[in-house]
């Protein structure tokens, strides 16, 4: 079954699914990914121009230096466009 383009999941495995890549804040272009720049915009960073960045969601206290076997945070970058409408 496809996501939803911007869909936010935790996952508990370590290999990062197709479609989708893990919130830690990566800079992205958005000739490379216009659908998912049209939902999130440039709210968690970026120039707005010509990159924008994903959510960081990684743990901010520093307690989990290796994620190991902890869950992490995915977004959806391809897939469904959702229908607002």
């Amino acid at each position: 079954m496809e996501e939803f383009i911007g869909v936010i999941k935790m996952f508990a495995g370590y290999r990062c699914p197709n479609n989708f890549m893990f919130c830690e804040g990566q800079t992205l272009s958005i000739n490379d990914h216009q659908a998912l720049y049209s939902i999130i915009g440039s709210v968690y960073g970026g120039d707005g121009i010509h990159n924008f960045k994903l959510p960081d969601l990684r743990p901010k206290n520093n307690t989990i230096p290796d994620w190991g076997n902890n869950p992490r945070y995915l977004i959806c970058i391809n897939g469904l466009y959702p229908d607002f409408f």
